[in-house]
Formats: C-alpha cells, sequence, structure tokens
C-alpha cells in the first residue's frame, strides 16, 4: 500500500480557543471523505505526540461526525494557564495553525477524494 504524507491543514480547517490550563481545539473536515481521514489518522495519542515538545498534559478526543469533526482537549497546555505562561504567542488560539502542521499518512486515491470532493457547510 503506498501512502503519501500530508499536512493536515490539505483537508480540515482548525478553531482553537483556552481556558484556564487547557486549550480546546475543533478540527474540522471539508467534506465526508476528509472525515473518514481525520478519524482514522488523528488521535489523541497523535496529537499528543505532536504537541509533546511543551504539552506535559494528557490528551482528550471525542468525534463529532454530525459536524464532520474532531473535538481535542490539551490539558496543562499552556504552562499553568494564560496569566502564568511565558510563551510569546497568543495562546489557544495561535495553536489551530500548529495542529494544521501536523502530517499524516493517505493513500493517494483516499486524498484524491477528499480534495476533490464537494465542500459541504456555509463557507466557499
Amino acid at each position: 500500500m503506498n501512502t503519501i504524507r500530508i499536512p493536515l491543514v490539505r483537508i480540515a480547517h482548525a478553531r482553537s480557543g483556552d481556558k484556564a490550563d487547557w486549550v480546546d481545539f475543533g478540527l474540522f473536515a471539508w467534506n465526508e471523505a476528509g472525515f473518514r481521514l481525520l478519524a482514522r489518522e488523528v488521535t489523541a495519542e497523535r496529537v499528543q505526540a505532536h504537541f509533546a515538545p511543551w504539552l506535559p498534559g494528557e490528551v482528550d478526543a471525542w468525534p463529532l461526525p454530525n459536524i464532520l469533526a474532531l473535538k481535542f482537549v490539551l490539558r496543562g497546555a499552556l504552562q499553568g494557564g494564560g496569566a502564568r505562561n511565558l510563551r510569546l504567542d497568543n495562546l489557544g488560539k495561535a495553536m489551530a495553525g500548529a495542529l494544521l502542521r501536523m502530517e499524516i499518512d493517505v493513500m493517494q486515491e483516499e486524498l484524491e477524494a477528499a480534495l476533490n470532493a464537494p465542500r459541504v457547510g456555509v463557507w466557499p
């Protein structure tokens, strides 16, 4: 089986925010074909590994198939919380971009299906 490695941004978009010492992500597929790839490849363990250099806490994950999304909560992600954090980014808000750089392995046919299927939702 020949696979290729792609960043999530090719098949999804994301929103993120923070509360206390947690970061909350919504990872949204553009269509059903993309959601099948996300649901299979983007697990709590893989998200934990992607953010491992600075994430000491656990990652919780929930599938939301009715909106073609996955929800993730990264615990302990903000060095004790926004007021105590020494990073210079916008905390949780900036982390959606970091998640979209995560790479997954897919077959070429799966990628083509996700890229060529019509987008669903209210976005163009």
